[in-house]
Formats: C-alpha cells, structure tokens, sequence
C-alpha cells in the first residue's frame, strides 16, 4: 500500500504527465497535487472536473446504473488527456485522481493502466 505522497510521485512520473493531483468531489478541494506546467492550474483543474464527476453520478442514479462504478472518465483535448479515476475502495468513496498528459508525449492504454494500478495501492 503506498500513501497520498507515494502515489502523486508515481502517477506524475507517468510518461507525458503534466499534473497529477488527488481531489475530493465533496469540495472540489485538491488534497495533494504535483506538477508545474504553465499551462494546467491544477486547483482551477480539481475544483472543475469535480462538476464532471458529480455530473456523470447523478446522471448514472437517474439511469439506476446502480450495479456499475465508473473504472474512469476521459476527456481528450487536442494537446492533452485528462483521467479522471474516482477511488472505489471503502476509505476512498468521494475521491478521485485526477492526471493529465501531454498526448502527443503519451500512451494513452498505459497511463490508464498505470493509474488503475496507482489507485489500487493507494491507501487512504
């Protein structure tokens, strides 16, 4: 099991990562974030893909989808993907990691691999 710390350090260091951070969904607050492009507010970042989140659960609940988890949600832009993994375990419910790569820098199969794999070792 790895910790917050730990885990941004490996997700950042996923090939064309430019920001990794750890948001609650209750408060669109990042609890812990790495990454230092210019181009990616990474608080701006966590406080609006939390909407995105909320929004794909409330649409899910009108659905009764009640038997599925969202695994992740992706949104490709021209320049960059954006992961969004929300947590599954017990101690995790109400987070999610949020990574977004360079795309032309990055394999977009592996970094979701790479992540899954990331959010399974981390502990809470």
């Amino acid at each position: 099991m790895a910790n917050v710390d730990t885990s941004l350090k490996e997700a950042i260091g996923i090939e064309g990562a430019i920001g990794v951070a750890l948001v609650d969904y209750g408060s669109g607050m990042a609890l812990g974030a790495l990454g230092d492009s210019p181009e990616l507010d990474l608080n701006v970042a966590a406080a609006g893909n939390t909407d995105v989140v909320r929004a794909k659960m409330r649409t899910m609940e009108m659905l009764n989808l009640h038997d599925n988890e969202i695994e992740d949600i992706l949104i490709t832009l021209s320049n960059q993907y954006h992961l969004i993994r929300p947590l599954t375990r017990p101690g995790g419910r109400g987070l999610f990691l949020y990574l977004a790569l360079t795309r032309n820098r990055s394999n977009l199969a592996m970094a979701r691999h790479q992540l899954k794999m990331i959010e399974a070792a981390l502990e809470i």
